[in-house]
């Protein structure tokens, strides 16, 4: 998937990332690409960040130490932790969708071959 279609789910997964580990904005990007999430622009996980803050799921505070220039570290709320347990109940829903969807196009695909389905076809792809 690129990165732009994966750009309505940074909510969930920046939440998820914060939760885990608190951390700026560069490291969660560094963090989203080593989720498979890396063809995301900085500048809109920055804004999704900042929207986070405002409905304060997030808070940030600026860090100093270290040799670099100050960063701004995210830490999650226990709003922030509510929120991730939504998306991930949405996100189970969703799964079930795809995985829905996934078997259909499996079945589609060998009924128009004229051969049998093969339950894995989907996923091996």
């Amino acid at each position: 998937m690129q990165g732009r279609e994966l750009r309505g789910l940074l909510h969930p997964f920046l939440l998820l990332l914060i939760l885990e580990r608190p951390g700026h904005g560069y490291d969660l990007i560094e963090r989203l690409a080593a989720m498979g999430v890396s063809d995301v622009e900085p500048g809109h996980v920055y804004r999704v960040l900042r929207g986070l803050e405002r409905d304060r799921s997030v808070t940030s505070a600026w860090q100093t130490d270290g040799g670099g220039p100050a960063r701004r570290c995210y830490t999650l709320t226990a709003k922030g932790r509510d929120d991730l347990g939504s998306w991930v109940t949405d996100l189970a829903y969703l799964n079930q969708v795809i995985g829905a969807c996934l078997r259909r196009s499996a079945d589609a695909v060998e009924r128009a071959r004229g051969g049998h389905r093969d339950p894995y076809a989907a996923v091996r792809r």
